[in-house]
């Protein structure tokens, strides 16, 4: 019933910034907490950052002190702000949702950072 859309990916150079939106559709009822996580080729997927509908973040350690969470509550929106770019930061971003319902993925979004 929920239905998620990431936007924002891009190809940037290393040192450069992006943001990524994650915006929640359907119904939105029961959302406790949304997140970001990505996947490399060949490697698994991992925690980026989550965020609950109260405030409260968590992140990996390979993002913290770069990367920020937040969320719009009216709205349904998630954003990843992501400062100071690496090229291991390249792969695939997807956003996920953490409900009464369960846990939704989103389709996911490209990123690329290379000189």
């Amino acid at each position: 019933q929920v239905q998620l859309v990431e936007s924002g990916g891009g190809l940037v150079q290393p040192g450069e910034s992006l943001r990524l939106s994650c915006a929640a559709s359907g119904n939105t009822f029961g959302i406790y907490a949304m997140g970001w996580y990505r996947q490399a080729p060949g490697k698994q997927r991992e925690l980026v950052a989550t965020i609950t509908t109260a405030g409260a973040t968590n992140y990996g350690d390979s993002v913290k002190g770069r990367f920020t969470i937040s969320i719009d509550n009216p709205k349904s929106t998630l954003y990843l702000q992501m400062n100071s770019l690496k090229p291991e930061d390249t792969g695939t971003y997807i956003c996920n949702i953490f409900s009464s319902a369960g846990t939704i993925w989103g389709q996911g979004t490209q990123v690329a950072v290379s000189s």
